[in-house]
């Protein structure tokens, strides 16, 4: 390894003299003495001297002498000298070294990325995320010249090293949140302005401390959620309510979710009695949400979350939403549907100005059934799932007790906690059933909660 030092010295000759020649009784030696590595050449050009000392403080230097393949974006002096006084540093040696380190690593590939290979798309940096240690991303729009995360053009390319390859560039990149890669790439600039027309100053929310995911819908999701409105005709706490429903308040990679396969989780938009609403998940094809938004580019890493970009705005779900979305509920959705056509449960449920608890059967629930029944009982069967005028999760239940409510069939459903068994709470029906197990609760959505059960309720017939 060499030394910054011994660095300084090959690059100092190889600037006075691009050859020495040596010579002995019988032979002229010619030697060329030429910067190698991109080290070497950094210390080599004159305008990335502050780079060079930003390295040495950094101990990065030796990292990219080196052996193997690194595409570097240096910022030349100007670039530094204005990233110090934007950040309210005097001198280089004010940064802390640990944020200085990132910065700098925030500027390396670790691939060699001519320029003839750069595209517009996402490449990741060696600079790493708090929260997970992902490597965080780089957005490269390539529309005009080349530009990086939205604040830095390059303006010279291919410098050729052994170990790799120097593009010059003449802002520092700074270690960018999930306002600024949205700020970065134009097909996300319709969710920017409604982040910035929303109530609650989510532009400085998504831009603080904290870790999220936001699914962040493209342009032409807005245009179709839109429908030829103007983003102003929504009101500004709807939308913000809206927007929230696509963030989650952790970081979720696109595996984490293939790993899991499809369930529930928590959007940061609120529901009745500010519950947060409940996103449904599915990967069998793709990566799906409340089956309706699909993931388009996946893992846009940033310093306080991920970015998956989908392909439509996720609505405010209603209890219709996750039954529709979850293949579980499949005969419950047929029930619904085709097998009562007389009542309009689909219209009823998705009722925006009403609530509803849904005790909600799965397949494996309606399938020990020895059959469906016909429509006018199965009718009163399926009213008997629903407590009508009340979002009641299992927080508002009495603990160690019972709960007793009236379905919209009539007959009261009774809820005792604890379950037995592996069941959470245990319902007893209109007709005396006492083995129903709640296997899963408070599914949120906008207009009330879902509460999963593993037989079919049965009122008094």
């Amino acid at each position: 390894m060499k030394s910054l030092s011994k660095l300084k010295i090959i690059a100092t000759m190889a600037l006075i003299s691009l050859f020495t020649v040596s010579c002995d009784n019988d032979d002229d030696n010619t030697t060329i003495i030429l910067p190698e590595t991109i080290t070497e050449l950094a210390v080599a050009t004159p305008q990335l001297s502050v780079l060079v000392d930003a390295l040495e403080r950094a101990n990065l230097a030796a990292t990219l002498d080196q052996a193997g393949t690194y595409t570097v974006f240096a910022p030349t002096n100007d670039a530094f000298t204005a990233f110090l006084s934007a950040n309210n540093f005097a001198s280089l040696n004010d940064v802390p070294v640990n944020l200085l380190t990132q910065v700098l690593l925030n500027h390396v590939i670790a691939q060699e990325l001519p320029s003839t290979s750069l595209s517009t798309g996402y490449v990741s940096t060696l600079a790493t995320q708090n929260a997970t240690d992902l490597n965080l991303s780089m957005f490269v729009d390539t529309t005009n010249g080349v530009k990086l995360n939205g604040v830095s053009n390059v303006t010279a390319a291919n410098i050729e090293a052994t170990n790799g390859v120097i593009h010059l560039v003449d802002a520092v990149i700074g270690l960018p949140t999930v306002v600024d890669q949205a700020l970065a790439n134009p097909v996300f600039s319709s969710l920017v302005a409604a982040l910035s027309a929303a109530d609650g100053n989510l532009v400085n929310v998504l831009d603080g401390t904290g870790t999220f995911t936001v699914l962040a819908p493209t342009n032409d999701a807005f245009s179709a959620f839109l429908n030829g409105a103007a983003l102003g005709d929504i009101p500004t706490d709807a939308l913000a309510n809206v927007l929230l429903n696509h963030v989650l308040g952790t970081v979720v990679t696109s595996t984490d979710l293939v790993d899991l396969g499809a369930g529930y989780t928590n959007t940061l938009a609120t529901g009745p009695a500010d519950h947060n609403l409940s996103l449904y998940f599915n990967t069998s094809d793709g990566v799906r949400f409340n089956g309706v938004s699909s993931v388009a580019a996946a893992d846009v890493v940033t310093t306080n979350g991920i970015i998956h970009a989908i392909d439509a705005v996720i609505p405010i779900p209603t209890v219709v939403t996750f039954a529709v979305a979850d293949p579980d509920f499949s005969t419950l959705v047929s029930a619904l549907t085709t097998l009562t056509p007389a009542t309009d449960f689909v219209s009823i449920l998705s009722d925006t100005e009403s609530l509803f608890t849904v005790f909600a059967p799965t397949d494996t629930a309606f399938s020990a059934l020895a059959s469906i029944p016909e429509e006018t009982v199965l009718t009163q069967v399926l009213l008997h799932h629903v407590i009508g005028s009340a979002n009641v999760t299992s927080g508002d239940l009495t603990p160690n007790g019972v709960t007793t409510a009236a379905s919209l069939e009539g007959d009261d459903l009774t809820i005792t906690l604890p379950g037995t068994g592996n069941n959470i709470a245990d319902l007893t029906d209109g007709s005396g059933n006492t083995d129903i197990g709640i296997i899963f609760v408070d599914v949120q959505a906008g207009n009330g909660v879902i509460h999963v059960i593993n037989k079919v309720a049965i009122p008094t017939l």
